[in-house]
């Protein structure tokens, strides 16, 4: 976890800012980040990226929209040469919130950048990097949703339980607590919800931050109803293809590798599951669209992210994530012979 001299330093970077603009990933740990520091300035716009896995050069132009006098990036693992020399020419700091892997740049002049892994082995989400910076009590609910989205249990959520334990019942097991409580039933509602079109996400961010109890969201109102419509507009796409998946681990083998295509990518949310339903495999969902492949690799009993990396070489690719829980975005073509490296890698495991 970073210093208490660190989490202050950031806590001045935001009280300094009169108009700061939060890049965040497009998840809930990011969401959640996003949250609880604009909640706790008052100001500034937030920018969900969908780029994987780097904030790419295109979110340059919303410096030039957004004028803003800081720019933090939360949750995200590289950040494009592009969008760092467009925030240098402007003159704005990047103040950099993470937990992935530190890039070789991370330092470089106009960035401040904050990561436990700088100085520890021991990972935790972006969200309660944030909430540690805030301290906002009321906002506890926030964090916990980035947290568990994260598979991560932070210590405040057996007194949540205790107090809220129609929401959530404690469990040491994050992926019981996503999968089989009411906090986890918001967590899908928001993920599914920040992958709609643009104005409808930036609706739900300003409605966001408004909400003071996580009950809100279970209700359908004025500041739900779109991101219910959407919800149940991928959960009936996202449960068929959860299904044939599903079939695929049925047998004995320690992978269970899933193709599938389509106008949306799930591939996160779906390996995510299938690793609750099957934690002794490797679980390897591929999601194809015209040319590209993005791969979601997880597997909680095997470090994932070295093997995605071999398997990986000598072929075109970006990857990034944890150790139990990464993608990569390859050419379509590279898919069988990423799987064959795969199947490989595995058969000689010990």
């Amino acid at each position: 976890m970073l210093e208490q001299k660190e989490l202050e330093e950031i806590k001045s970077y935001l009280e300094k800012a009169q108009n700061p603009a939060f890049f965040f990933d497009n998840d809930v740990d990011g969401l959640a980040s996003f949250l609880l520091l604009r909640r706790f300035c008052g100001k500034g716009n937030g920018v969900a990226i969908k780029s994987f896995p780097q904030l790419n050069a295109t979110y340059s132009r919303k410096l030039s929209e957004l004028k803003p006098d800081y720019a933090f990036v939360l949750d995200k693992p590289l950040i494009d040469k592009e969008f760092r020399e467009a925030a240098h020419e402007r003159n704005i700091p990047i103040v950099w919130i993470d937990h992935h892997p530190v890039p070789d740049y991370a330092n470089e002049k106009g960035i401040f950048y904050f990561n436990p892994l700088c100085k520890e082995e021991k990972n935790v989400p972006t969200s309660y990097i944030c909430y540690k910076v805030v301290k906002k009590k009321e906002d506890e609910w926030i964090a916990l949703l980035g947290c568990l989205s994260d598979w991560f249990i932070p210590e405040f959520a057996e007194d949540f339980a205790r107090e809220h334990p129609d929401l959530l019942t404690f469990t040491e097991n994050p992926a019981k607590a996503l999968y089989e409580t009411e906090i986890g039933k918001i967590i899908k509602m928001l993920n599914f919800a920040l992958k709609d079109r643009t104005s409808n996400v930036v609706r739900m961010l300003k409605n966001l931050l408004t909400i003071k109890d996580p009950k809100e969201l279970l209700e359908i109102n004025k500041k739900t109803i779109s991101m219910y419509k959407r919800y149940k507009q991928i959960a009936r796409r996202y449960e068929k293809i959860l299904e044939r998946a599903k079939k695929l681990g049925k047998n004995e083998s320690k992978l269970l590798f899933f193709k599938y295509g389509g106008s949306l990518s799930l591939s996160a949310e779906i390996s995510n599951e299938l690793s609750y339903l099957f934690a002794d495999k490797i679980i390897v969902v591929a999601y194809t669209k015209g040319g590209k492949v993005n791969i979601s690799v997880r597997g909680q009993m095997t470090n994932v992210r070295e093997l995605t990396a071999k398997a990986l070489e000598g072929i075109e690719a970006t990857s990034g994530g944890h150790e139990h829980a990464c993608g990569a975005a390859i050419h379509v073509e590279d898919l069988p012979k990423f799987r064959n490296n795969l199947i490989n890698l595995i058969n000689n495991m010990k």
